[in-house]
């Protein structure tokens, strides 16, 4: 179906670019934008009136667990390891593919009607995101995390190789990435393989890092190391690395993430509800880090909102490091699209409304009480 997007208010995204371009006309033709312009004289399938209201790139959730929308406040008051150990886990274990489908139905649904149209997933029985994402339209990178907790390091193994082996480059809106769960949960020798993987099926490596205190402590006692950074140092050089939370960082740790070129996605809800505390993003922008923005489970994060995300990202930057210069709203719009995009090796494709690029675009109606995306404009895939 070919579209016609009329009158818009365009913020593109396009680096080197007018942030804002008043009635824009954007035409889209076999999922693809074709032709961005003022009063474009072509005749398409559909019309859509765009007068007054916001065009712009679908936001990108660069940490999720989608299947936790039925944990969504259920726990408060708990560190994250007695969270994970105490709580989460032992609930997990109890979950059927049934409810992972059913619960990634509810969590798709939700970032949808809050403008995500892409997100990177951490979770298991991934096939049955997968089948969820399909049906609503949905762009997932997704993983089978692995890590060595309560002896099961072979099984979970052995489920990512056949995640991959089924769904590696088989949809346009599924791209896949190896889960490791973090360094302290997982050993060096698993570590080991999962970047042999990694490296061999050439797909990037997505792994919670740093999230709190105790975690840093735990790494450097696993590894031996003098810093956690080591770690990624001796093993992740090779491979293109998320690395979600990293709040825990000294600045010479980020002088190292920075050196390496990693891809931080930073979940400010979920690090203050397990009192993780803040992390440095604005120094890690300074530092030329790509930061990105994520939501985390509902368990933890409250939400999939990602305008929830962005406010919480500009205030505590502001606030906690008491510089009202941190953190403008475009860069935050960046985090949420651009930067997410490249998190995710898919910025040739998303991040930016420009012709060539898949039209993956919300329309904000700014006569709405909340000024929330009031749906996704149009479809991507053609699967």
């Amino acid at each position: 179906m070919d579209i016609l997007i009329k009158n818009c208010n365009l913020i593109s995204m396009k680096e080197n670019h007018e942030k804002y371009e008043p009635n824009m006309d954007i035409y889209i033709k076999q999922g693809k934008v074709y032709k961005i312009g003022k009063n474009l004289d072509i005749k398409a399938d559909k019309e859509i009136d765009a007068s007054g209201k916001i065009c712009m790139p679908g936001f990108v959730n660069t940490h999720t667990h989608i299947s936790m929308s039925i944990f969504r406040e259920t726990l408060d008051g708990y560190s994250l390891q007695d969270w994970l150990n105490k709580k989460i886990w032992p609930m997990e274990d109890k979950l059927t593919r049934e409810d992972i489908y059913y619960a990634s139905l509810l969590s798709i649904i939700e970032m949808i009607e809050t403008g995500t149209t892409t997100a990177n997933d951490q979770y298991f029985m991934a096939e049955d995101t997968i089948k969820a994402a399909n049906e609503l339209g949905m762009r997932l990178q997704v993983t089978r995390t692995v890590n060595d907790v309560a002896g099961l390091t072979e099984q979970r193994i052995n489920e990512l190789e056949e995640l991959i082996k089924n769904y590696n480059n088989k949809y346009d809106n599924i791209t896949l990435n190896i889960g490791i769960h973090g360094l302290y949960t997982t050993g060096e020798e698993t570590v080991k393989r999962l970047i042999k993987m990694a490296e061999r099926e050439k797909l990037p490596v997505h792994m919670h890092f740093c999230e709190n205190e105790k975690e840093t402590f735990d790494i450097k006692n696993a590894y031996n190391v003098e810093s956690a950074t080591d770690v990624l140092e001796k093993y992740f050089t090779r491979t293109h690395n998320i690395l979600a939370h990293v709040v825990k960082v000294t600045d010479e740790e980020i002088d190292v993430l920075s050196k390496m070129k990693v891809n931080v996605s930073h979940c400010p809800v979920s690090n203050l509800r397990l009192g993780c505390g803040v992390a440095k993003v604005q120094q890690m922008l300074d530092k030329g880090i790509n930061v990105s923005l994520g939501t985390d489970g509902q368990g933890s994060g409250s939400n999939l909102d990602m305008f929830d995300t962005m406010k919480f990202t500009g205030l505590l930057q502001k606030g906690v490091f008491e510089d009202s210069k941190n953190m403008d709203s475009y860069e935050i719009l960046k985090m949420a699209t651009t930067n997410g995009a490249k998190a995710l090796k898919l910025e040739q494709k998303i991040g930016t409304i420009e012709e060539g690029k898949d039209a993956d675009i919300i329309i904000i109606n700014l006569d709405s009480v909340t000024c929330n995306p009031v749906r996704k404009c149009i479809l991507r895939f053609s699967i």
